[in-house]
């Protein structure tokens, strides 16, 4: 019989621990040349509107706005800033994803960055009773009830993809 391995925690999963949140780790297969949520969706027979991707964006001054949206949707910049009262946000350069949040690209979670920053979640995640968001690494996904993402995480919920 053969030993399964131990999943290692990630940040976001002992901040989830630690504020006492229920969630549901789910591990997939690693396309490096497709890391985007569509294809994990698709690879898991899951709908693509209930799996959230996480974008970091910059504020004219050097701040940063973490935004969350169906993996299978754009991000209305204008939207996002007007939210935030922000005269514009642009998306981090993936250069500077690992220095700022500690994630890298395809495993950004909105849980567990080095820093808290300003959140915003769609408003459809308010269609799901959990929703997939990254566990902080490729390969891993957490399921989590929305309201529990939004209280913790403090986020805005707003229509914010085009």
């Amino acid at each position: 019989m053969a030993k399964r391995e131990k999943l290692q925690k990630t940040n976001a999963m002992r901040e989830l621990d630690r504020a006492g949140i229920a969630y549901e780790v789910q591990t997939y297969e690693v396309d490096e040349s497709d890391l985007s949520g569509i294809h994990v969706a698709e690879q898991l027979g899951e709908n693509p509107g209930q799996g959230f991707k996480t974008l970091v964006t910059e504020t004219p001054c050097g701040g940063h706005v973490v935004c969350c949206i169906p993996v299978a949707e754009e991000l209305d910049l204008k939207r996002a800033a007007s939210v935030t009262g922000e005269k514009a946000l642009s998306m981090m350069h993936v250069r500077d994803l690992v220095p700022v949040t500690g994630y890298m690209r395809g495993g950004c979670s909105p849980i567990g960055m080095k820093k808290r920053f300003p959140t915003i979640i769609d408003e459809t995640c308010e269609l799901w009773d959990e929703i997939y968001i990254s566990g902080g690494r490729r390969g891993v996904r957490l399921a989590v009830a929305p309201d529990d993402l939004v209280a913790f995480t403090g986020a805005i919920v707003a229509a914010i993809t085009r």
